[in-house]
């Protein structure tokens, strides 16, 4: 493989020693199709140029990238699941594969797998991921992106020719292996392991790896301990409140699933809301509603209580991290009073009148969807028709939805709303602003995008629709 100049190897968690992850090699797969890659999330760590036939050996044969480790590495971690403390996970279908600099801003990115074979955690299970799997974890990727959420990215799926059963869903099924991008798969679970086993010295060693790879910022500071802490409070705080005014129920809240830079990752279950319900839930499984919509917030606090408790083995003072995990409520509420403004593109008030919006705005989603004597307002094309505040009244009222904006129950949010100045109002004049839908992904869409690849092997919808997402998020252009 010729070497791009942008492309910049850095393995810097193989450099932790063997105490963190064990070696092992990928699934040899009895065919690799290549399905899907990104080709804006490879051009940030320069490897644009690979041909497919390098592509395929690369992320479907996992022979190593120039430069990089030289075998992939499964991380070991525990975790609780629905709040029981599991001992027995880890990367049981995964593998970090290599670690690269992001270009423009040298921040170090992690290329990981999903469905590349059996690892020593795969206790029962076959390693392997199935096809559909992996174009859901494209799909909600690439939507988290265009609304503004932190999030891995979906890097690359091939197809991998094998006929898997599952109890959940139709079987056997087909395979596949996916890559994602992300900057960190760090865990709470990697903490809570080095806890269960009572070594503070690779806690130590752990959160300085942490510190200097990710948040060097603190690296100066006298008790980095709860210094990382704070930054991982801050950080999930603001990104359950994306999640908030996405409408997106991540649905497995696992403490496994919760990574210290503060992005989401390991898709599942996922919904995104149809409509403003705090009850509904993403996992079919999840019936007492643990992982709700509404019940986010508290879910990311319980998980920060876990990581807390590890840090106490290290941390000279208790105390400061009890005053670290009791800012979360008023960092959620900044974030969510961020995302809301974010995403209604408006500049920013002042934090009484945005306080006030964000509720009158949360308010009118919840009064909208109870509205008789028409359709029920759904969630995203609320603020597609608000997007630019004031300067979207016109296309909001002659809209689709028009008639339900002047409904009473909206009054309230359209007044406080007009006192807000737009925000960048040129991106209005981006054709996604002409259409009269927003791009959503609610759950009977998600199907039907994958009944044509089920049955005749057509991508064509699909790749249209992931066309329309990055058009959305090019439009929309978010802050991440």
């Amino acid at each position: 493989m010729p070497v791009n100049a942008r492309y910049r190897p850095d393995s810097r968690f193989a450099l932790l020693g063997g105490e963190f992850a064990d070696p092992v090699a990928a699934a040899d797969f009895p065919e690799t199709i290549l399905r899907f890659h990104n080709d804006r999330a490879a051009a940030s760590v320069g490897l644009e140029t690979l041909t497919d036939a390098e592509w395929i050996a690369h992320f479907g044969r996992f022979q190593p990238l120039p430069g990089a480790q030289a075998q992939p590495l499964a991380m070991r971690y525990h975790g609780h699941q629905f709040r029981s403390y599991n001992p027995e996970l880890g990367d049981g279908r995964g593998f970090l594969f290599a670690q690269a600099r992001e270009d423009g801003t040298d921040r170090l990115l992690d290329l990981a797998t999903k469905g590349s074979g059996q690892t020593p955690w795969s206790r029962h299970g076959d390693g392997r991921l199935t096809l559909k799997g992996g174009m859901r974890e494209i799909l909600a990727a690439g939507l988290l992106e265009a609304l503004g959420v932190p999030t891995s990215r979906a890097f690359s799926l091939i197809e991998t020719g094998e006929a898997l059963t599952r109890g959940d869903e139709p079987s056997p099924t087909r395979s596949a292996v996916l890559t994602r991008l992300s900057h960190s798969h760090i865990r709470f679970g990697t903490f809570q392991r080095l806890a269960y086993f009572d070594r503070a010295d690779l806690i130590s060693k752990m959160v300085d790896h942490v510190v200097e790879t990710y948040f060097p910022h603190l690296a100066d500071a006298p008790d980095r301990p709860t210094a990382m802490f704070e930054e991982v409070v801050t950080r999930t705080a603001r990104l359950v409140a994306r999640w908030m005014t996405a409408g997106f129920v991540h649905g497995v809240l696992n403490t496994d699933n919760m990574v210290v830079t503060g992005e989401s990752f390991d898709y599942g279950p996922w919904r995104f809301l149809p409509r403003n319900d705090p009850n509904f839930t993403a996992a079919y499984f999840d019936h007492s509603g643990l992982y709700s919509f509404g019940r986010q917030p508290e879910a990311g606090f319980w998980n920060l209580q876990q990581l807390a408790t590890c840090l106490v083995l290290v941390a000279p003072d208790q105390a400061g991290l009890i005053a670290a995990l009791n800012r979360f409520s008023d960092a959620y509420k900044d974030g969510l009073r961020e995302a809301m403004i974010a995403r209604l593109a408006v500049k920013s008030q002042g934090e009484e009148a945005d306080v006030e919006l964000v509720n009158a705005a949360f308010k009118a989603l919840a009064e909208g969807s109870k509205l008789a004597g028409g359709e029920a307002l759904r969630w995203e094309p609320f603020f597609f028709d608000w997007f630019g505040g004031e300067a979207s009244q016109v296309r909001a009222l002659e809209g689709p939805r028009g008639a339900l904006y002047q409904d009473p129950a909206f009054a309230d949010f359209r007044t406080r709303l007009s006192a807000f100045e737009p925000d960048r109002p040129v991106r209005l004049e981006n054709p996604v602003f002409g259409r009269t839908e927003p791009e959503e992904l609610l759950i009977e869409e998600v199907e039907a995008l994958w009944a044509p690849i089920d049955q005749s092997d057509d991508w064509a919808p699909l790749n249209a629709k992931l066309a329309r997402i990055e058009n959305a998020r090019a439009a929309y252009d978010f802050d991440v």
